[in-house]
């Protein structure tokens, strides 16, 4: 497998259609992995590209990504995320 796509997951949605990923961050929440995956292809200038959460676990030498059903721990991580991405812009504003 060439190495530029080493990072590309394929995920099925809820209609049955695969769509290619690359794998953006891992982060730990609460005691867990989740997975931020941005859409392969999706990087043009005029659309953002769709990212999508899920939770992600290791076993042995397999890594599962899955989707989160409970929509209050899809909110508490989404909300850990957002806070995640504000942090630079907070840290910048206190040195000036």
């Amino acid at each position: 497998m060439p190495e530029e796509n080493e990072n590309i997951i394929e995920i099925t949605d809820d209609d049955g259609t695969v769509i290619k990923c690359e794998l953006y961050e891992i982060i730990e929440f609460e005691d867990k992995q989740y997975a931020l995956l941005v859409e392969a292809g999706s990087e043009t200038a005029e659309e953002d590209p769709e990212i999508v959460l899920m939770r992600y676990t290791e076993e042995g030498e397999e890594s599962y990504f899955e989707t989160i059903e409970d929509d209050e721990e899809f909110e508490r991580v989404s909300d850990y995320i957002e806070s995640l991405e504000e942090e630079p812009e907070d840290e910048e504003a206190e040195k000036e």
